[in-house]
């Protein structure tokens, strides 16, 4: 399900045999360079023009990948979006001066690809570990309860609404609607918790509700991906792997941050025995792909145990000076996986001149509603005397990102997914991942506005 699974199928696939073969090794790392050099300064270009705008940097990076990937100057391209050697503009460059054959470099283009994609899965599974750093657990399990109805509403009211009325109004089938309808449940926490860090609200109570209703519905869209993957399959739930990945995504969760308090002081005990470089941040990444490991051995996404890890290793005292060490590795890496999302996106999907879009952009435009109204009343769900910005938190349960393009990949290699519905899933994707960064800082600068004007009448308490 992974990026790093499906690498690995593809790379002990014997078609792809000669890509291992040591004559392409120097060209496959060639175009490993030339496609980071391609990543940093669309990352880099985009995340600046976006700073100057005043939007959030990440909206940059996503747009700067849509620029240079499928939907335009075709420098990132992935074989997963139905591309070509011949459609990559590096592959030509890899073939004038390599001299390749079209064997060759189609070999090489896709174990380049593979490289590109396990280093963007990597960059996901550092930030979430870094998410989990910079978040208080104590904050969490305080906003817990609310945490979790704002995550089961926002799997069960867009699933409902989508899967509904696409039966109701576009005649579609139960099986592809109820498909259809989970790919609107889940919600990107990458990108909405890069968002809220870059703004500054990460550890406010908003944030903190919105990273945990996140998390838990990543857990409820992993178990809602394997129901309408098996019936995709059968025509049938499997029973069986239902509660098996409910109990397994409970137990791993609860039980690693039970663990972990038993676990700081041996990682600080460990950290201050080591006398070399890295004595703190190896043990850290150490601990943080291992708990990454048990959760993808177990079937759950790989984020959800790093981001495990982050929090565990967030009550250590050493956290302060683990987050700087942390800061560099995931600036190196992060940009990949968000670049790498935007290169994906084919907003070609978009183009109304060719028939099939047409009845996808009108499906598409249902979608995009359903999925925007679904998430934006999770924050009509949150209770309690404190003032909360309501708004904010359903505009962060917005994007779907990587996480709604795996439910389309899915569909679509199942044969399930006609083609007008499986474009009208990804453009939902796509507008859901670029409008909700900007609509954030929108909702979020309300929040600004009312805690100015309460620290006013503080002041003039005081002053009083």
């Amino acid at each position: 399900m992974s990026m790093t699974s499906l690498a690995w199928q593809n790379l002990t696939n014997p078609l792809l045999a000669t890509a291992t073969d040591p004559g392409n090794s120097p060209m496959i790392l060639t175009g490993v360079l030339l496609s980071l050099v391609v990543i940093y300064v669309a990352s880099k270009l985009g995340g600046e023009l976006s700073k100057a705008l005043d939007l959030p940097p990440v909206l940059g990076e996503l747009v700067a990948g849509v620029i240079v990937g499928v939907s335009a100057l075709h420098l990132l391209m992935f074989p997963e979006v139905g591309a070509e050697a011949s459609d990559s503009v590096i592959m030509t460059v890899l073939q004038a001066i390599g001299n390749l054959s079209p064997e060759s470099v189609s070999s090489i283009f896709e174990t380049q690809s593979e490289v590109i994609s396990v280093l963007a899965e990597l960059g996901v599974i550092i930030l979430l570990f870094e998410i989990g750093l910079e978040s208080d657990l104590r904050e969490l399990q305080k906003v817990g309860y609310q945490a979790a109805v704002v995550a089961v509403v926002g799997v069960v009211a867009p699933f409902a609404a989508g899967t509904i009325g696409l039966m109701f109004f576009f005649n579609v089938p139960a099986i592809p609607a109820i498909f259809a309808g989970a790919a609107l449940t889940a919600t990107s926490i990458g990108i909405t918790s890069k968002v809220l860090s870059e703004l500054g609200y990460l550890k406010s109570r908003e944030g903190q509700i919105i990273v945990g209703a996140a998390v838990i519905d990543d857990v409820l869209g992993i178990i809602v991906l394997a129901v309408v993957a098996s019936l995709a399959k059968t025509g049938e739930v499997d029973i069986v792997n239902l509660i098996y990945l409910m109990t397994s995504a409970s137990v791993f969760l609860l039980g690693s941050i039970f663990l972990g308090k038993f676990f700081n002081k041996s990682f600080v005990a460990i950290a201050e025995r080591l006398q070399t470089r890295g004595n703190l941040v190896i043990p850290a990444f150490t601990f943080a792909f291992l708990m990454a490991f048990l959760a993808n051995a177990i079937h759950l996404e790989a984020i959800l145990g790093a981001f495990a890890a982050g929090l565990v290793l967030d009550e250590t005292d050493k956290r302060k000076e683990l987050d700087k060490q942390v800061i560099p590795i995931a600036d190196i890496l992060v940009p990949i996986f968000f670049v790498s999302v935007g290169a994906k996106a084919d907003l070609g999907v978009l183009n109304p001149a060719i028939p099939t879009n047409r009845q996808g952009l009108v499906i598409a435009a249902f979608l995009l509603v359903v999925a925007i109204i679904g998430k934006v009343i999770t924050g009509w769900s949150v209770t309690g005397k404190t003032p909360i910005n309501r708004l904010a938190i359903g505009v962060g349960m917005i994007p779907r990102g990587e996480v709604g393009l795996v439910f389309a990949g899915i569909g679509s290699a199942s044969g399930v997914l006609s083609k007008p519905l499986e474009a009208a899933i990804i453009i939902m994707v796509i507008l859901t991942t670029f409008l909700a960064p900007p609509f954030l800082r929108l909702a979020l600068k309300n929040t600004t506005e009312e805690e100015d004007v309460l620290e006013s009448f503080e002041e003039a308490d005081i002053a009083k």
